[in-house]
């Protein structure tokens, strides 16, 4: 099970991709804005980062190049699920550190795919053990 932050300004989307996120078996977190967004990832350090691109004091792009260029957040992959769908909004998002883009509205799947994508398995990060010597 991975820990999602869920950064969106819009209750009935935050509420819509938590629903999708605990269905997959993951705990939600959530912000309801970018500054809250990079507040709640230097306190929770969460495994993944579902952001939001247009909300009220930090946007998404600026709470995402907060998240990825601070040492301790840098780690966390941020993917950014927006309505703002042109190829520059898309070059924009990836150059701020975002992993991934997603376009609203998606389908369940979508996100699965997603969250999938960027978490794998949910397993750990470490190399194979080594064959056991005969």
């Amino acid at each position: 099970m991975a820990r999602i932050l869920i950064v969106d300004d819009s209750p009935s989307q935050l509420m819509g991709i938590r629903r999708i996120v605990e269905k997959l078996g993951h705990e939600a977190l959530t912000a309801e804005d970018g500054a809250a967004g990079v507040e709640v990832a230097k306190r929770e350090l969460p495994d993944l980062i579902l952001m939001d691109v247009v909300m009220p004091n930090l946007n998404g792009f600026q709470a995402t190049r907060s998240i990825t260029r601070d040492p301790s957040t840098k780690h966390i992959p941020v993917v950014l699920v927006t309505t703002k769908d042109q190829d520059t909004d898309r070059v924009w998002g990836m150059r701020q550190g975002a992993k991934a883009y997603l376009t609203k509205p998606f389908s369940e799947s979508e996100l699965a795919e997603a969250i999938a994508g960027m978490i794998g398995s949910g397993a750990p990060d470490t190399p194979p053990e080594p064959p056991a010597a005969a």
